[in-house]
């Protein structure tokens, strides 16, 4: 009998394994491996010192940003203090399970099939991916980690297959030290309608590879075609692919995150991706260790209301920040003249440094008013078109 099985072993689900197996729960992690998700692999300077990534996980280390509008104009942004830190999710992610294995965690690989109630109480079933025989996991509680859209949410928790998402697509590549417009230290965002008619391009420099790659909610993009673009504008057309993947990426929160039961969901599968930036490794990890911490309280008292504090510790902290995110998409990713006034927007040396002191530190910085003000404005000029496109 384990206190808590964990269905999936990505950032969220080996971080809740971990947590609650160096907290002497008894714990199973079930991945199906063999996946690697398609990630453009940023991690932020508060991920590394929250959850203790040693320095040879990083590929490399971004210090600037490239916002390219449809017109093609680049507004090269400075990381002050900091760093956009770059990890390959094929060896991160095996990273964070083994540390939860080493912490106590009893790894599984197979695939779940389904939730089996009786009278001894809660059953994971899956196929063991060995022998391909199905096997039983007894347990108390279950936390659904398995992604986008999650069987687990889907089957368990009212409200988790109604979740709107982009579907996402990159390609890895072998990468020059510098070509074309290719910089190794740079990760270039590409704001154009040609690439994506409703969200962005990437180009992110993964030290000896990179991730280029895009997203769409819209049906019908030829997502590898406008990978290929992206790879042809960027010099890197000829470069050898290690290898190709693509994946849903949720866009909101789910508003439940538990059955009221037995199940709490973690990550991807609660809808933890930023809106407007699509980043979700930190927010993943931040939303397994809440759904441990819930795990835990619900094992420790026995009321099962405490499945709920994983989505309200994540949402006392993050909703802010997810309401302004969703707030900017849903102003300036509709059109190409929406995004051209946005990139205009990032020439700012305010909306420069505030962007990147909450990207780093995943809060709103409350400093400095009048840039706030100042933003606003500029802000609400462009969206009722007071000014020009180009306006700066």
């Amino acid at each position: 009998m384990f206190d808590v099985v964990i269905i999936g072993g990505g950032p969220s689900g080996a971080t809740a394994a971990e947590d609650l197996a160096r907290s002497g729960h008894k714990v199973a992690l079930l991945d199906r491996a063999g996946r690697i998700k398609p990630c453009g692999g940023a991690i932020p300077p508060r991920l590394i010192a929250d959850f203790d990534i040693p320095e040879h996980l990083l590929v490399a280390k971004i210090t600037t940003a490239r916002m390219i509008s449809p017109t093609g104009r680049k507004v090269d942004i400075p990381i002050e203090n900091g760093f956009v830190g770059m990890v390959d999710r094929e060896d991160f992610d095996e990273f964070l399970r083994v540390r939860a294995e080493q912490a106590g965690a009893t790894r599984t690989t197979g695939t779940w099939l389904r939730i089996e109630r009786d009278a001894e109480g809660t059953a994971v079933i899956c196929r063991d991916k060995v022998s391909g025989e199905e096997r039983t996991l007894r347990t108390k509680l279950v936390i659904g980690a398995d992604g986008a859209r999650s069987n687990v949410a889907r089957t368990e928790v009212p409200g988790g297959d109604r979740i709107p998402y982009v579907i996402a697509y990159h390609e890895i590549i072998e990468a020059p030290n510098a070509v074309g417009a290719y910089d190794p230290a740079r990760c270039d965002v590409i704001y154009d309608g040609r690439i994506s008619p409703d969200f962005y391009g990437w180009v992110f420099p993964h030290g000896k590879s990179a991730s280029i790659g895009m997203g769409s909610m819209v049906k019908g993009v030829d997502l590898k075609q406008a990978t290929a673009d992206l790879r042809a504008a960027s010099g890197l057309a000829d470069c050898p692919t290690i290898r190709r993947e693509g994946a849903p990426i949720p866009l909101k929160p789910l508003d439940r995150w538990d059955n009221g039961r037995d199940v709490v969901l973690a990550g991807d599968a609660a809808g933890v991706v930023a809106p407007s930036s699509g980043e979700g490794i930190y927010y993943a990890m931040v939303g397994g260790r809440v759904a441990a911490t819930a795990a835990a309280a619900c094992l420790a008292s026995g009321r099962v209301k405490d499945l709920r504090l994983a989505r309200s510790l994540f949402m006392r902290e993050h909703k802010t920040v997810f309401r302004v995110l969703a707030s900017m998409q849903n102003a300036y990713y509709k059109s190409d003249e929406r995004r051209e006034r946005f990139v205009s927007l990032c020439h700012d040396i305010d909306v420069q440094r505030l962007t990147f002191e909450a990207y780093m530190n995943k809060k709103l910085v409350r400093a400095r008013p009048m840039a706030h003000v100042k933003i606003g404005l500029k802000n609400l000029a462009h969206l009722t078109r007071l000014v020009p496109a180009g306006y700066t």
